[in-house]
C-alpha cells in the first residue's frame, strides 16, 4: 500500500478559514445526532465536525495535499482516490490513524501529541468523505478587504529616526499571527505587529522602506519603517490561502507594483505597492507541464522572485509544474510566458549572477534551472528525495560557484555548479548532516562567510531537530554541530545573516522556551539570546538589506 505523507508542519490556527464559513445548514442542537450530517459508506460527520476538521486540515495538511485534497507534494486524500494514489476509504480509520500518528520516513512528522486523540479520530472520518467546495473570491471580494490605513501623502518623507533600517530584522511569530521588527544593530524590539494568521514570508520593497508580510490566511500587511515605530499602513486579502508576495525591483519600477500568489483560489494578483490597491487577477488553472493534457484547476502559486535584469517576476505554479514569467510593465493586463518544468514546484532562488533561477520540484526530486532574461528552461537536475532549499544559498570554493539545496526526505546536501564550463548545472558534491534521516528545510550562507548553516526541524529525532550543523564552505564538511543553548528549547529553524554578514540569527520554536539565538559567524559562539513574553514561537527572519538585494 502506498504511504500517505502529511508532512509539512504548519502549526497555526486561522480564524478566517473559508471552509468553515460556507454552509447551507445550521448545526444540530446535539452535535452527536445525524439529522444534519454527511454520510458516506457508514462514515458520519456533522456540520460542526466538518467545520472543525476542515480547519485542522487547512492548518496542518493543505499545504502539501491541496485545499481540495487532490494532492500536490503529498498524495491525494480523496475518498475514492485519483487514479494514482489510494482511496482513503480503502485505508479505513485504522490505516489513516497509523499514518497520522506515526508519520513516514519521507519527511512527515508524527502528529500524535500535536493533535489530540479526538482530533485524530475526527480526521479519520473527515478524510473518508468528500471535501467541501471552495467559495468564490475574485476582484470584487478582494477590493472589499482593501484597507488603506495611512495614505501615501500622510506618510513621512524621510525616516523619523536615526536607526539603520538596512539592518532591521522582520521576525515571524506564526502562532501569534504577528511580526516583530528588531533593530539588528542594538537588538532592540521596535514593534510587534498583528499581521494575520500563519505568516509565511516577509519581503521588502526595492528601496528597503516597506516590509510586506503574507500568510496562510491570504492577508498582505504593509509595514512602514520610516515612522518612529514601524507602523502598518495598508492591508488587503488576496485569497483564502497563500504563500508568497514579491515587489517590482527592475530599474524604473522600484516600489511600484506587488505580486501576490494565491493558493486558494489559485491566481496571480498584482497590486499597487504603495497602497496595496488590487489592479488585476490572472487565474493559474491550466494543463500540466508534462504534456498529458491533464487540466488542473487548483494550480497554486508557490514561490515568487523578482528579476533585477528585467521587469518581470518569476511565479512558480506548483501543481502544473509551470514557471510563469510575469511582465509587469502593464500591471492591469500582464503578459505571462509559461515555461514547462516539473511537478510540483516549491521554493527556490537565484544563482550568484542573478540571471538563473533554481527552484525545487520537490515531489519530483528535482531542481529546475531557468534562464530568466532569455525565458527558457536550461536544465532539470536530479538531486535527492524532496529537495527543500528555501531560497537555497550560494557559496564559492575550489569547485567553483555552487548553489546548495537541502532535502526534506533524506539526509543530503546537494551542491550544484553554476559556473560556465564543464560540470555546469550538475551536482558536483554531496554531503550529509549529522545523524540519520531528512527533515531539513533551510540552508544559508553569505558572500563574506566561510560557513554553511543547515537545519533539521522536521526530523523526528529531538536531538537532531533542536540542533544545526555548520559546514565549512571550503571542505564541505561539518565544522561544528550547535545544540540549543541553556534556557532554550524547541526545534531550530531558518537562518538569516545581518547586513555585515558576521552574525547568524536562528529561531527555536515549538518548545517551552522559544527564542531567537544570535551566533557569531566566525567563532560560532552565542552572542545574544532574545527571549520574552513577546517572542512567541519565532520562525522566519528577514534582514532588510539581504532581502532587498537577494543575498543568500
Amino acid at each position: 500500500m502506498k504511504k500517505i505523507s502529511i508532512y509539512l508542519v504548519v502549526l497555526l490556527v486561522t480564524s478566517a478559514f473559508f471552509f468553515s464559513c460556507k454552509t447551507d445548514k445550521k448545526p444540530a442542537a446535539d452535535d452527536k445526532t445525524t439529522a444534519e450530517a454527511t454520510k458516506s459508506d457508514e462514515v458520519t460527520i456533522t456540520d460542526a465536525e466538518m467545520k472543525q476538521a476542515s480547519q485542522i486540515f487547512f492548518d496542518k495538511c493543505a499545504g502539501c495535499h491541496g485545499s481540495s485534497r487532490k494532492g500536490a507534494t503529498g498524495p491525494s486524500l480523496l475518498p475514492d482516490g485519483n487514479g494514482k494514489d489510494p482511496a482513503t476509504k480503502s485505508l479505513g480509520a485504522a490505516g489513516i490513524r497509523a499514518f497520522i500518528e506515526n508519520g513516514t520516513p519521507g519527511g512527515m512528522p508524527e502528529w500524535k501529541g500535536i493533535l489530540s486523540d479526538s482530533e485524530i479520530e475526527l480526521m479519520t472520518r473527515f478524510l473518508r468523505v468528500d471535501p467541501p467546495p471552495i467559495p468564490k473570491f475574485g476582484m470584487e471580494e478582494m477590493k472589499k478587504t482593501w484597507n488603506l490605513i495611512v495614505p501615501v501623502a500622510d506618510r513621512p518623507k524621510k525616516p523619523e529616526h536615526n536607526r539603520n533600517i538596512n539592518n532591521y530584522f522582520g521576525v515571524i511569530m506564526r502562532d501569534a499571527g504577528k511580526v516583530a521588527i528588531i533593530d539588528g544593530d542594538t537588538k532592540e524590539k521596535l514593534a510587534v505587529l498583528k499581521t494575520g494568521f500563519a505568516v509565511h514570508i516577509l519581503r521588502t520593497s526595492a528601496s528597503g522602506r516597506y516590509i510586506y508580510s503574507v500568510g496562510r490566511d491570504g492577508r498582505i500587511t504593509m509595514i512602514d519603517t520610516y515612522t518612529k515605530v514601524p507602523t502598518i499602513v495598508a492591508e488587503v486579502r488576496g485569497a483564502f490561502d497563500s504563500r508568497s508576495v514579491e515587489v517590482s525591483k527592475y530599474k524604473g519600477y522600484e516600489d511600484k507594483y506587488l505580486v501576490f500568489g494565491g493558493y486558494s483560489p489559485s491566481h496571480i494578483a498584482i497590486m499597487d505597492a504603495q497602497t496595496l490597491e488590487p489592479l488585476s487577477i490572472t487565474p493559474t488553472a491550466g494543463n500540466a507541464c508534462d504534456g498529458d493534457k491533464e487540466f488542473i484547476e487548483e494550480a497554486r502559486v508557490a514561490s515568487i522572485v523578482a528579476s533585477h535584469t528585467d521587469p518581470v517576476w518569476i511565479c512558480n505554479v506548483k501543481e502544473r509544474g509551470m514557471v510563469d514569467i510575469v511582465d509587469y510593465t502593464d500591471p492591469v493586463h500582464p503578459k505571462i510566458e509559461e515555461i514547462p518544468a516539473a511537478r510540483f514546484l516549491h521554493d527556490g532562488g537565484w544563482d550568484y549572477t542573478g540571471r538563473y533561477f533554481l527552484v525545487a520540484a520537490n515531489a519530483s526530486n528535482k531542481i529546475v534551472v531557468v534562464d530568466v532574461p532569455n525565458k527558457k528552461l536550461v536544465k532539470i537536475i536530479e538531486t535527492g528525495i524532496k529537495p527543500h532549499p528555501g531560497r537555497g544559498t550560494n557559496i564559492k570554493n575550489k569547485l567553483g560557484h555552487l548553489w546548495v539545496t537541502s532535502h526534506l526526505g533524506e539526509n543530503k546536501l546537494s551542491f550544484i555548479k553554476t559556473d560556465k564550463g564543464p560540470g555546469q548545472w550538475t551536482v558536483v558534491k554531496e554531503a550529509k548532516a549529522s545523524g540519520d534521516g531528512g527533515g531539513a528545510l533551510f540552508v544559508k550562507s553569505h558572500p563574506k562567510s566561510k560557513h554553511l548553516w543547515v537545519d533539521r526541524p522536521l526530523n523526528p529525532d529531538a536531538k537532531l531537530n533542536s540542533s544545526v550543523d555548520v559546514f565549512n564552505t571550503e571542505t564541505l564538511e561539518i565544522e561544528k554541530t550547535l545544540h540549543a543553548p541553556e534556557g532554550v528549547d524547541g526545534r531550530a529553524v531558518h537562518f538569516e545573516y545581518n547586513q555585515k554578514g558576521d552574525e547568524v540569527w536562528v529561531s527555536y520554536f515549538m518548545g517551552e522556551h522559544s527564542a531567537i539565538v544570535i551566533y557569531d559567524d566566525k567563532t560560532l559562539k552565542v552572542k545574544k539570546i532574545i527571549q520574552g513574553d513577546w517572542v512567541e514561537n519565532p520562525t522566519g527572519k528577514f534582514n532588510v538589506y539581504n532581502t532587498t538585494h537577494d543575498i543568500y
